[in-house]
């Protein structure tokens, strides 16, 4: 779809079978991401999926925390999803908690300056 220069829709047996995908695993991903705004459907003939923006305001972090969940390996370190470890008596003291942190934070920083139009070109 992002590789389409007009927003038109484009059939599910299309983009499995141009990306080698099972097109049952991929219905469930584009009702996600219709379902999150980042796309659109129409039904009937010449229905199917359309991107909703320009590939390049669409940015991989949003991508990523809508499929993936979240971007931090560990709770104690999201942003989103943040969870205090149980067995932890100082999280400013953790040397894994302050490494996770270093990974979640250049994870994102290539997740949030990576757009889908950066993947497809």
């Amino acid at each position: 779809m992002a590789r389409l220069e007009e927003r038109t829709p484009v059939q599910i047996g299309l983009i499995a079978e141009s990306e080698n995908i099972s097109q049952k695993y991929l219905e469930s991903i584009l009702l996600t991401l219709r379902k999150s705004g980042f796309l659109g459907s129409k039904k009937g003939k010449g229905g199917g999926y359309y991107l909703l923006k320009d590939p390049k305001d669409i940015k991989m972090s949003g991508v990523m925390r809508i499929l993936e969940g979240p971007i931090a390996m560990v709770p104690c370190v999201s942003l989103n999803f943040y969870e205090k470890c149980d067995d932890c008596p100082d999280e400013n003291a953790c040397a894994v908690h302050n490494l996770m942190i270093e990974v979640r934070d250049s994870t994102l920083n290539i997740f949030n300056n990576t757009s889908l139009a950066d993947l497809i070109s």
